[in-house]
């Protein structure tokens, strides 16, 4: 008898996920985005333990890190999922509510994929969270 693990249980939506891919990838309002702004984000359905989006959009918050270029970010995707250790940095993006940064979850992103501002991170809590990122990719 075929039995399922905890890991197989999920269905992963990938075709779904590549139909929206395609509507983002022609996407010609670009956001104007800065450092320490959080988005709504296109970030799609991942592979395996990679951080995935919600909803029919895929998206999740995003907090722009640092700006590359003005089609490209290193970002860092949200949770409202409290989590502790080294790998995620906890603050208050909205009034009462905490928001967690997966920093071990970082990478690049394209404008193409921001759709809707949510807010901006303290200039203090931004340069803990980059101090925090900074120590964890210390090899």
């Amino acid at each position: 008898m075929f039995e399922l693990n905890q890991y197989e249980v999920i269905m992963k939506k990938f075709d779904e996920w590549n139909e929206v891919k395609k509507q983002v990838d022609t996407r010609s309002n670009i956001i104007q985005f800065k450092e320490r702004e959080v988005y709504w984000a296109s970030v799609g359905e991942n592979v395996g333990f990679e951080q995935n989006g919600k909803g029919v959009d895929f998206a999740r918050p995003v907090l722009v890190i640092k700006k590359l270029n003005k089609n490209l970010f290193f970002g860092v995707p949200l949770s409202t999922q409290s989590r502790m250790g080294s790998f995620f940095f906890e603050f208050e993006l909205l009034p009462n509510q905490k928001s967690t940064a997966l920093l071990v979850q970082a990478k690049v992103y394209d404008a193409k994929r921001l759709a809707k501002k949510i807010g901006m991170i303290k200039e203090e809590e931004f340069k803990l969270l980059k101090d925090n990122l900074k120590n964890l990719l210390d090899f």
